[in-house]
């Protein structure tokens, strides 16, 4: 469920007061961010096309150079439709100064085989390169094999499971990992790039029901690194998204500065997905509501934004 409150408008009225809110000196940063905040998907697409159409240039470049900062990140990804934002984020995350394979991890094995679907489409269009190229490239070993398997392997979305399939996949992992000395990555990816969610949770309930570890625990002992964290990703997604989602804000806020990084691509990507839920696990887990918890750790217009994406404005 989404958190968002847009409001009914014109695109071509919006496109004329964010070009007003440009002129001049400075910016008026409170009329972007009223605007933007309030809109969904589509009216930005709209906004994007009736301010190219009308002064010929683009928004997006214009957004770039009058903000800065975590204001300017979290709107410049906030503009996109979602594919394209995902696309966007994972080519930055595999080619900019700083490679960081996180961030593409996080996004390729929290989606939907049909979101992965549009995005990889996307990927191609935007920059003229396969995503797994890019992978190909920046990723390696046992990692290498798990994102490449997710992003190409069709998974049926729907809930029903078979339950003598579930039985058998609890049984290799088991097998594959806390059974034998060393582990049988190979088992591992095959089974988390092949099943549904549904199948993944079920054959996660069936795992601690059997071996009386969680299959959680037998990943973090089994695999380390990217390749631990993409399946614990995957895992989690199955069980339950809102709560992977909430705990990676937790731990973007907790402790001596703030993640910004991580703070602004969890809210704006989540904003029109599932929010309402990341909201409640948060509140549930912490005792604190997720709104306070980014109203403490940011300020001004960056957090007015970050907040009415929350639906608290």
């Amino acid at each position: 469920m989404s958190t968002l409150v847009s409001l009914p408008s014109s695109p071509r009225e919006d496109a004329i007061a964010l070009y007003r809110a440009f002129k001049g000196l400075g910016c008026d940063t409170a009329t972007v961010v009223n605007i933007l905040a309030h809109r969904d998907a589509a009216q930005r697409g709209l906004i994007q096309q009736e301010y190219r159409s009308m002064y010929a240039s683009d928004i997006m470049d214009r957004l770039a150079s009058e903000l800065s900062g975590n204001l300017e990140r979290a709107i410049l990804l906030w503009i996109h439709d979602p594919a394209s934002r995902d696309a966007t984020i994972i080519r930055k995350a595999l080619t900019g100064d700083i490679i960081d394979l996180h961030t593409a991890t996080e996004v390729i094995c929290s989606r939907t085989p049909s979101q992965i679907q549009v995005f990889k489409q996307l990927y191609y269009a935007k920059f003229g390169i396969y995503l797994e190229h890019d992978i190909d490239y920046q990723a390696s070993g046992d990692h290498k094999k798990l994102l490449l398997a997710y992003l190409s392997k069709p998974r049926y979305e729907g809930p029903e499971v078979d339950r003598a399939m579930v039985e058998k996949d609890a049984k290799a992992l088991y097998k594959a990992g806390e059974k034998k000395l060393g582990t049988d990555e190979k088992t591992f990816i095959q089974i988390f790039s092949e099943r549904s969610c549904a199948h993944l949770a079920a054959v996660s309930s069936v795992y601690k029901d059997h071996y009386g570890n969680s299959l959680k625990k037998a990943i973090k002992s089994e695999t380390s690194g990217d390749f631990e964290f993409g399946l614990l990703t995957i895992l989690k997604c199955a069980e339950n998204p809102a709560k992977f989602f909430a705990k990676e804000l937790h731990k973007a806020m907790k402790g001596l500065g703030t993640d910004d990084k991580t703070l602004v691509r969890i809210v704006v990507t989540r904003t029109e997905m599932d929010m309402q839920y990341i909201k409640a696990e948060y509140q549930k887990k912490h005792k604190k509501s997720l709104a306070d918890a980014i109203h403490s750790e940011t300020s001004g217009h960056y957090r007015t934004f970050l907040l009415t994406l929350l639906g608290q404005h």
